[in-house]
């Protein structure tokens, strides 16, 4: 399939020099689909299950708690591609780590379309497995495909690579959110799982187009390592059940055992983390400055995603509950509501990409914090929207979804500043020792942010009301500001 779109390359000497993807190395093609399969069992299965927690067909729990656990489980995803870059810089390479990780997604969505609910949240453990494992170190693979970190093509290599992210993300909750909605819960889970299988046929099949150095362990555990880092696992594994097991006789287990300690991680780990590289006595002068400077994205990051990834929670159980979901009369499942951001990514990324090259070649071209304080003004705006929609609710009148789509729309542009951004300085700031422990690093200001709405949700706070809302707006324009104005200070 992706061969299709490749042609003869003007530049050989990288990896698949003979064969170009979009004038970028063939194994960018490969890791393309890969991912974009990846994307699409993993957005369809996200668009169903704030909808399916809260469905009296489904789990029929509360808004809150449904918020709670979306925010969880999203959080437990990114702050688990923090060991899975670990086991590809220490245990299996990038490469095999990659493959391991699709069979354990698969696996996971089988398991959430079993018509069970005691299986329900097993499977939620594995697809948040299974995707820390694959989402840095997949990344990381896609630079390896160029030769320096000067390279120019490398910042295009990764807005190519997220077109990829976003194509599966549109089609996923048109196909599985409306199976899902419409026809059976569980199938639109199964047909999440068979997306995976093709993102990891895709892989299997197109990986001797990647790098060598994509399949080498960077720093791989010594003997003594790996008996510490096992006995270590152990001791942890027992106290947490032997915790568990003692909770759960004395009669006093609710779902609120699990999420409080996994979002109470979600914010220190990422503190943690910044704090042991930051500290780390074998960087050198260079790469500690630029570890100075990363945590400036990191922080304008974790705001950013506090806010917009509750489109996906807080904007869809609203759209379920108090919207009028439907266009000139035509209705539509809520889950479509997911599609939008993917398909504007689409259609603005190569738009931004162009206009930075033209403000690049000018000299003119914004810098890295200032794209950064562009995106948390534009999601602190788009919360200030949000209450008109949350105005006509609390009037008694169902709200339109354009209102809805204007929202997702000034988010998509927020993003577009911020995120393909940070993916590539990420590569280009990360020391290297911490290669793809640095990509799992990025991922954890989504953690910290999602983490953040989950305290919230299990605190009680109702994040559909007007004063919530304007509150988290106001953080993101105030964060934004702030950026900004020490945009100066922070060398790139």
């Amino acid at each position: 399939m992706a061969s299709s779109l490749t042609k003869a390359s003007a530049a050989p000497g990288t990896p698949g020099a003979e064969k170009t993807f979009f004038g970028h190395p063939r194994g960018l093609a490969t890791l393309f689909m890969t991912e974009m399969w990846e994307r699409f069992s993993y957005y369809g299965m996200r668009a169903l299950l704030p909808l399916y927690l809260v469905a009296p067909g489904g789990l029929h729990l509360n808004a809150a708690t449904a918020t709670a656990i979306y925010s969880v489980y999203v959080s437990l995803v990114y702050l688990l591609a923090m060991p899975g870059g670990w086991f590809g810089d220490r245990v299996w390479g990038p490469r095999k780590t990659v493959a391991v990780a699709g069979a354990v997604i698969m696996l996971g969505h089988l398991t959430l379309a079993l018509p069970s609910s005691g299986t329900f949240y097993a499977g939620l453990g594995l697809v948040a497995i299974g995707s820390g494992l694959l989402k840095a170190n997949i990344s990381t693979m896609v630079g390896h495909l160029y030769e320096g970190r000067d390279d120019a093509r490398r910042d295009g290599g990764f807005t190519v690579f997220y077109m990829g992210i976003n194509l599966g993300a549109f089609a996923a909750p048109l196909v599985i959110g409306t199976i899902g909605e419409k026809v059976n819960w569980h199938l639109g889970f199964a047909l999440a799982a068979l997306g995976m299988a093709l993102g990891l046929a895709q892989f299997l099949l197109g990986s001797r187009h990647l790098a060598d150095r994509s399949s080498v362990v960077p720093t791989p555990l010594s003997a003594a390592e790996k008996a510490s880092t096992l006995r270590k696992a152990a001791l942890w594994a027992g106290l947490a059940v032997v915790f568990y097991a003692v909770v759960g006789f004395s009669g006093s287990y609710t779902l609120n055992w699990i999420l409080v300690p996994l979002t109470l991680l979600g914010v220190i780990i990422p503190v943690m983390v910044l704090a042991r590289i930051k500290r780390d006595r074998d960087l050198d002068r260079a790469e500690q400055s630029k570890m100075s400077a990363y945590i400036w994205f990191f922080v304008a990051a974790a705001v950013f995603w506090m806010i917009y990834d509750q489109g996906g929670s807080t904007l869809s159980i609203f759209a379920s509950e108090s919207a009028e979901n439907s266009v000139f009369g035509w209705g539509f499942p809520v889950s479509w509501y997911q599609s939008v951001n993917p398909v504007l990514i689409m259609a603005l990324a190569p738009v931004f990409a162009w206009i930075w090259l033209a403000l690049n070649r000018r000299g003119k071209e914004p810098s890295t914090i200032v794209k950064f304080a562009s995106g948390l003004l534009l999601v602190g705006a788009s919360f200030f929207l949000f209450l008109a929609p949350l105005s006509i609710a609390e009037g008694g009148h169902k709200a339109a979804a354009l209102w809805l789509v204007a929202i997702y729309f000034v988010q998509t542009v927020g993003e577009l500043l911020l995120s393909p951004v940070g993916l590539s300085v990420t590569t280009k700031m990360a020391p290297a020792k911490y290669a793809s422990q640095m990509m799992g690093v990025w991922f954890l200001a989504v953690t910290a942010g999602d983490a953040t709405t989950g305290l919230l949700s299990l605190a009680g706070v109702d994040l559909n009301k007007t004063g919530i809302v304007a509150l988290e707006a106001l953080l993101a324009v105030v964060a934004g500001g702030a950026v900004w104005m020490y945009r100066k200070r922070v060398k790139e």
